[in-house]
């Protein structure tokens, strides 16, 4: 499970709208030099998200909140972002250059047009799976107001 504290800054029904501040762990990483994600990191540390989520723990606005996503689903939903517009874009490449050998526009013109195609079957599964619970984040645990001093870990039922 990946974690994430934030902050509750908005009730809306039985969701909340969680705060969180984007943080790198790139210092203690070992392949520090060799990742992309520390690139990306840099563009976004300290800025805040927000995210919406089921409040299953009755936070209150102003309340720290834990909230987590499954490694298994994160990855299967990167995978999806990443592998469907590459593969749209090699395939529909490679058809350009089979129908057309010899010609660059054309295959050129092919993989952009499987680019699209791969955008758009992704936006497609995007709205589809949107609502889907096994992608959305859930409330691991809460802490108690901050005027009381106190932590009181409340654990994730059902």
């Amino acid at each position: 499970m990946i974690e994430e504290t934030g902050t509750v800054v908005a009730v809306d029904g039985d969701q909340v709208w969680v705060q969180t501040i984007r943080q790198s762990t790139c210092g203690s990483c070992s392949a520090r030099k060799g990742c992309g994600q520390k690139a990306l990191a840099s563009i976004s540390d300290g800025k805040a998200n927000q995210v919406r989520v089921r409040n299953t723990l009755n936070a209150a606005v102003g309340q720290s909140v834990v909230i987590g996503i499954e490694e298994s689903q994160l990855l299967k939903a990167s995978l999806r972002v990443y592998a469907i517009p590459l593969v749209g874009l090699v395939v529909f490449a490679l058809l350009a250059a089979a129908i057309w050998p010899g010609s660059e526009p054309a295959t050129i013109g092919g993989g952009l047009l499987g680019l699209g195609a791969g955008l758009g079957l992704l936006f497609v599964l995007s709205r589809r799976d949107r609502h889907d619970d096994r992608f959305q984040p859930v409330m691991l645990k809460a802490a108690a107001a901050a005027v009381t001093g106190s932590v009181i870990d409340t654990p994730l039922s059902g």
